[in-house]
């Protein structure tokens, strides 16, 4: 039984052949048939590959949102600043400040071939010895709550200082450099200015994001911590000063918002090597709100933006200026709107 109906099986056949008394090979027909078949592959994989194709499509629109915010995405190397005085400050038009910002950045010392020594986040640290000065002028004994002299920073009689960069930030607040750093208990307890020289001809690698508001502004990488005095920006570390700094540069990464598929960013990779004395690198940049569409109606909110860059040399213009490198930024009121999708679908539109 199994027998038959694997015979009837084998003889079974959709197609009869002709017989063969009624049909002659030729060198022709063979040619012919190998033609066919190849124009037969070609067609169905040129229909699969135009199932496959995609095209994008760009819509400019005005841009009409308003009190949001968005994130910059940021990772630059400088061979010759050292991370404990390297700092990263925020501005806007709005008024809103944001200065020696540690929250989500990631501080890598380098040393001159670019290996990395260490990796730890924004801060500078060391443990405290035993007997710190006290605000009234004693030092601590047992069983007494440390407060510490802000040296003329206070702004109220209650304030305390416990710390090197609390004193640092009340200094600040003040518009002060700290040009009497040897006198300061807490910096020199936990060897602040040590670490500084310690760290000198190292360089250092930051990266990280800024959370900033969606309005025109600027972010800048310096050394020292920045305070405002006269409408100028100086640096709190002047007394500790070398009489340059070395401005070089190599941003690996700069983008404002998320990554989609096709984004350019222009300044990814770019170098800068500075020769002269103090100096200011300054990036303007043109931001567009772009909304991506992929082909699956997922959509990405981001930016995508043009550069234009300019050099200042501060020994010409203002000695006591503060050098760095710094991002100016502004919104363009066009949106640019990316789309993509099927051709299979867009011609059937």
């Amino acid at each position: 039984m199994k027998n038959t109906v694997l015979s009837k099986l084998r003889n079974l056949d959709a197609y009869p052949k002709v017989n063969e008394d009624f049909f002659t090979r030729s060198l022709s027909g063979g040619i012919i048939t190998l033609v066919s078949s190849l124009a037969i592959l070609l067609l169905v994989f040129s229909e699969f590959r135009l199932y496959l194709h995609t095209v994008t499509e760009t819509k400019l629109l005005v841009d009409t949102s308003r009190g949001e915010t968005f994130r910059i995405n940021f990772d630059v190397t400088f061979p010759a600043i050292p991370c404990s005085i390297l700092s990263v400050d925020a501005m806007d038009i709005s008024g809103e400040q944001h200065l020696d910002i540690k929250h989500d950045i990631i501080k890598k010392r380098i040393n001159t071939n670019g290996d990395v020594i260490e990796s730890k986040p924004d801060g500078i640290g060391a443990p405290k010895i035993e007997k710190p000065l006290q605000r009234h002028g004693g030092r601590l004994e047992q069983n007494e709550t440390y407060c510490g002299s802000c040296f003329g920073a206070e702004q109220s009689d209650d304030d305390c200082c416990n710390s090197c960069e609390e004193v640092r930030d009340a200094y600040r607040r003040k518009g002060w450099a700290m040009t009497n750093a040897d006198l300061i208990d807490q910096c020199k307890r936990e060897g602040f200015f040590e670490r500084i020289k310690e760290q000198e001809g190292e360089g250092c690698n930051v990266h990280g994001s800024l959370e900033v508001n969606r309005v025109a502004g600027n972010f800048h990488f310096a050394p020292g911590k920045t305070f405002h005095q006269s409408n100028i920006f100086f640096d709190d570390l002047m007394s500790v000063h070398k009489d340059s700094y070395n401005i070089s540069h190599r941003i690996n990464r700069l983008a404002f918002g998320e990554y989609f598929p096709g984004v350019v960013n222009p300044l990814d990779g770019g170098h800068w090597t500075h020769e002269t004395s103090n100096g200011m690198y300054q990036y303007f940049i043109k931001v567009v709100p772009t909304i991506y569409t992929d082909i699956r109606g997922r959509t990405v909110k981001s930016n995508q933006y043009s550069v234009t860059e300019h050099f200042k040399d501060l020994e010409y213009i203002s000695p006591n200026s503060q050098p760095g490198v710094f991002f100016y930024y502004d919104f363009s009121p066009i949106k640019d709107l990316i789309r993509v999708q099927k051709l299979i679908h867009l011609n059937g539109d």
